[in-house]
């Protein structure tokens, strides 16, 4: 895929709103998402994001907006999810794509702006659902900086897994407690062995932990047994979202022994509603390096294209919203602030990867990138490694009462990640929000 008139910075909208500076829509970035009015019985169906506006994609396949392959597209992502539209691939994702900026840009005809005026629901006034039946859900692991901060406090002679170096580890999560950004969840009960103890407790989580990560939406699968070429593997990538995977640590450190994550991992998950395409993220594609002295990859994980453009700079930012910052009217926390760039591997490569040994992915899954921290302390994407696992406390700026104070997640706590992608010669586009609450557990 090639850059085109539609990542043009100097493109306008008709639209006021999606001209406005700093804005997370413009008419460059037009992502997808599952919406309806609010409070309303309406069916949840497809929308692109542009300004403050949707674009309602079932009102628009009744239109004579749009004609051929991009109105067999809309027709698609007028049903509750977009699985089918997903599995129609590049050329159909692209023609829709293409055809709603036709629509918005600033030159429309008076015809066409008609229709798309009569399409656009006021974003305010909407609600959101998960895009995609998720059929599976893969975590991966794949941030260094994260595997030696959190390795340290484990494993402090060793830090980071021999195979880290050589392919992008992961563990098959759980679909059902994925939520989309709003999700309110219980605090999870478990087990976990307290420090110094000969036997485990039953007990509320006491180490609740967020991590920043980015969604990866399947687009086309792949048959079972028949694996995805690292040059292809971005044909398989419909978008991009934001994601929190929750971490009980005291849970997890506990069974993580000797399986991976379990009931650590599976109480919740929250992605942003949004997904931001591969196409409109193409003028922020940076060339994917090792550093010197690593190993460099085996040959099915290698291949020119990615180590040219398979890396992507996408800015990640964490705020911690308190119930008493909220009662005080004050601004969310920031916490950190990093990058995807930072990133071990690339999403191409966690792609193939995973259809290595024959497995068929479908599409509407999902995959995790892992947790993303950068190489300073002030860019790290969990607030274990923030606090150290909880033994330097983390105190809150900016606050109008007391200051507070986190070791870990407390009640009440809603935990926001912001994502934007800035270049020079190109506009600026958002991912939206994630932001999930959690709430006292429910057990004793």
């Amino acid at each position: 895929m090639q850059r085109n008139h539609t990542h043009d910075p100097a493109a306008a909208s008709w639209l006021p709103t999606a001209n406005m500076a700093g804005g997370d829509f413009p008419i460059q970035n037009l992502p997808f998402a599952v919406f309806r009015r609010a409070g309303s019985d309406e069916a949840f169906r497809g929308g692109v994001a542009i300004g403050d506006q949707v674009v309602d994609l079932a009102a628009l396949a009744a239109s004579t907006g749009l004609a051929g392959l991009a109105r067999e597209a809309a027709q698609q992502c007028a049903r509750e999810t977009l699985n089918e539209f997903l599995a129609m691939g590049p050329k159909a994702w692209q023609a829709l794509r293409h055809a709603v900026f036709a629509l918005l840009e600033q030159d429309a005809t008076p015809d066409m702006v008609s229709i798309a005026r009569g399409c656009l629901v006021p974003m305010d006034t909407v609600e959101y659902a998960l895009p995609n039946r998720i059929g599976d859900y893969t975590d991966f692991y794949t941030s260094l900086d994260h595997a030696r901060n959190v390795g340290a406090l484990i494993r402090p002679d060793d830090p980071v897994s021999p195979n880290f170096r050589w392919m992008p580890i992961a563990y098959h999560g759980r679909a059902s407690s994925i939520g989309v950004s709003g999700q309110q969840f219980h605090r999870p009960m478990g087990q976990a062995m307290p420090p110094g103890a000969t036997a485990p407790v039953y007990g509320a989580c006491a180490r609740l932990d967020y991590e920043l990560e980015l969604g990866i939406h399947v687009g086309v699968g792949n048959t079972q047994g028949q694996p995805v070429a690292l040059a292809q593997a971005e044909d398989h990538i419909f978008g991009i979202c934001m994601l929190n995977d929750w971490s009980a640590r005291d849970i997890q450190f506990w069974e993580m022994n000797p399986l991976g994550p379990f009931l650590g991992k599976n109480f919740a998950t929250t992605i942003s509603p949004w997904i931001i395409t591969m196409e409109a993220l193409l003028p922020y594609r940076q060339a994917w390096t090792r550093a010197a002295g690593e190993p460099q990859p085996l040959a099915y994980l290698d291949a020119e294209g990615n180590r040219q453009h398979g890396a992507l700079d996408i800015q990640l930012e964490v705020s911690l919203q308190t119930a008493q910052r909220l009662e005080a009217g004050d601004a969310p926390a920031r916490l950190s602030r990093t990058s995807f760039r930072h990133q071990y591997w690339t999403v191409a490569q966690m792609l193939t990867h995973h259809t290595m040994g024959g497995c068929n992915l479908l599409p509407g899954d999902l995959l995790g990138t892992g947790t993303i921290s950068g190489p300073s302390p002030d860019q790290a994407g969990a607030i274990i490694e923030l606090t150290r696992g909880g033994t330097q406390p983390l105190t809150l700026e900016g606050g109008s009462g007391s200051p507070e104070q986190r070791r870990f997640l407390d009640d009440g706590d809603s935990v926001i990640f912001r994502g934007w992608c800035e270049a020079p010669g190109a506009a600026r586009i958002g991912f939206g929000e994630c932001r999930g609450t959690v709430l006292p557990a429910l057990g004793s």
